[in-house]
This record gives structure tokens, C-alpha cells and sequence, in this order.
């Protein structure tokens, strides 16, 4: 009996040693010691011989006033239903995508570099962070020539970014943003872009690495080119047969997922055309949520995959990949 308390003594005594070291462990005395930063920006999920990395490049404070096609306060209220600004700026994410099918290491659109400032700019780094090199990309597919799917392929000197890479662009995207007449009728805050375009993807032409596709053409991976026009000319979808279900890479088809999913007519200022792209967000809509593939989106917060889920027609909801 006596040594059984003296036992029980001795294991209260070391818990108490221990709960005292742990929280002695854990106390801070220096608030400039807390650490800040965030952990590295990449998420994998296997899908059946696929390998989807998703890649943070970072985030861009967009004004909800750039949306348009429902009423202010049904917009309010979205927003406000997702526990988001209704009149400040509200933070979009900018994601990326890497797909490795065993035969080939294919990126979805490549982030936007330094082009918008230290917010973003940081494919490089998580790719990294990831298990992958640049020089491990052997294919791009861009969704369209916009800055914040391009700007990537740029390394800060100008170089290629993905020196070992073939990149992919819509013909009918290129058409216009590396048109130096289009640039000349396009409205004066647009016209920047254009030079933006034309700079990011000059290294990979002179190098032979740029190939404009046709709608239809086989691409690497057996991948699927899906025309998705409005947000640009020649804005294109992208699916990949895994074996055990198809994960759909759709661009900019979402901008505000608060917003645009339960009101898919929502457009936003950045569209060329702005009736095309809801019609062509309720055609990829519609077939995501009847066919519950997987969806890879460009600015749904991080890491922008799951699906969509259908509450009645034309009113939709984003379901997330869980935490794997």
C-alpha cells in the first residue's frame, strides 16, 4: 500500500514537472518574438493518377462595386452572408495549379510574379516549398494572357521563369492581347496589360517554347481544352481525366465566390464582355454540378479546389476539398 502511494507521489510530481516545463516552453515574455508568418502556400490531393498541387501566389484587394448585374443590396447581403466586407475592399486569392500526371508536370497559369506588388508574386517559392523545381515544369496552359495568370513565367530578370517548359496559349487570346493594333483601340486603362502580355511570353517565343492551340487541338496529358470566352476573347478551361473522376481548371469563371454562386449573373469590371462570361459561367456551372467533377478555380480562396454544389437552378454553392 505504502508503495503504491509513494508511486502515485512520484507520477504527480513528474506531471507537475512536466505541465510546468511545457508551459514554461510555451510562455513568451518578448511580444516581438510571436511569429507572424503564414505556413508555405501549397495543397495535394490525389486524384486517382493525378498529383493536383494548388499554388498560393498571394491576394489582391478587389472593390465589391466592381461587380454588377444584381442589385447593390443583394450583393451586400452575400457578402455580408460570407462574413465579408460589404463596401471595403475584399481580399481575392490568386492560385495556380500543378498537375502531374507521371508523364508530364503541367501548370495551370503561373501567378503574377512582382507585377502588382509584394502581396504576390509567390508560385516560385511554394512550388518550391512544394518538392518541385521551375525546371521540373516541362508544360504551361495559360487560361488566358491576363497578368495574373502570365506575369509568372518571368524569373526578376526577365528570364524564363520555367526554362524546361512548352507554353500553351488559346490562339484566340493571343490574337488580341499580343496585338499591338488591339492595343491601340483598347480603352487607356487597359493598354498596359497588353505590354504586360507581350513581355511575358517574348522569352518562350524567341526560344520556340510558345504554341498557340486551336480549339480542339490535342494537348499534353490528355488534356481537354474547354473554350470558356467572355472574361477575355479567348478564355479557356482546361480538363484532366484522372482515372477516378475529372478535375476541372476554369480560370477566372469566379471571381467572388460569396457572390457568384448564388447569383451567377454577377459580372465583374474585368470581363471583355460581359454577357458572354455569365453565359458561359452558367454552362460551366451547370456542367461541374451535374457531373460533380472536381473544380481548380484561380481566385476562390486557397486553395480553390472542391465542387459545386447545386441548391436549385441557376443558384449554385462552392463546396471545398477537406484537409487531406
Amino acid at each position: 500500500m505504502k508503495k503504491t502511494v509513494a508511486r502515485h507521489a512520484l507520477a504527480c510530481t513528474l506531471a507537475g514537472i512536466l505541465i510546468t516545463g511545457a508551459a514554461g516552453a510555451f510562455e513568451r515574455t518578448d511580444a516581438s518574438a510571436v511569429p507572424t508568418a503564414q505556413a508555405p502556400g501549397y495543397f495535394r490531393m490525389p486524384l486517382g493518377r493525378l498529383t493536383v498541387t494548388a499554388l498560393y501566389d498571394g491576394a489582391v484587394d478587389i472593390d465589391p462595386g466592381l461587380l454588377a448585374g444584381a442589385s447593390r443590396q443583394t450583393i451586400r447581403s452575400s457578402l455580408a452572408q460570407a462574413f465579408l466586407p460589404t463596401a471595403a475592399p475584399v481580399q481575392t486569392a490568386v492560385n495556380a495549379f500543378l498537375v502531374d500526371t507521371g508523364d508530364n508536370r503541367i501548370l495551370v497559369d503561373t501567378g503574377t510574379a512582382k507585377l502588382f506588388g509584394p502581396r504576390l508574386g509567390f508560385i516560385l517559392d511554394n512550388l518550391r516549398a512544394a518538392g518541385y523545381r521551375a525546371t521540373d515544369i516541362d508544360t504551361i496552359l495559360l487560361t488566358h494572357l491576363h497578368p495574373d495568370h502570365a506575369g509568372g513565367l518571368l524569373a526578376p530578370d526577365g528570364s524564363m521563369a520555367f526554362p524546361n517548359a512548352r507554353v500553351f496559349v488559346p490562339k484566340t487570346d493571343a490574337d488580341y492581347w499580343l496585338s499591338e493594333a488591339a492595343e491601340r483601340h483598347a480603352r487607356p486603362d487597359q493598354r498596359a496589360l497588353f505590354k504586360m502580355s507581350r513581355d511575358a511570353v517574348a522569352p518562350y517565343r524567341a526560344a520556340g517554347r510558345l504554341t498557340l492551340f486551336e480549339a480542339g487541338q490535342p494537348l499534353p496529358g490528355g488534356v481537354s481544352a474547354i473554350t470558356a470566352p467572355g472574361h477575355t476573347p479567348g478564355h479557356t478551361a482546361y480538363l484532366f481525366p484522372s482515372g477516378e473522376g475529372d478535375l476541372l481548371v476554369w480560370g477566372d469563371i469566379i471571381h467572388n465566390a460569396a457572390v457568384q454562386f448564388p447569383h451567377p449573373k454577377v459580372s465583374i469590371e474585368f470581363d471583355s464582355d460581359r454577357q458572354q462570361a455569365v453565359a458561359t459561367r452558367h454552362q460551366l456551372l451547370s456542367y461541374a454540378g451535374k457531373r460533380g467533377v472536381w473544380v481548380a478555380s484561380a481566385h476562390i480562396p486557397f486553395p480553390g479546389i472542391g465542387r459545386v454544389g447545386v441548391d436549385k437552378p441557376s443558384v449554385y454553392r462552392w463546396v471545398p476539398a477537406e484537409y487531406r
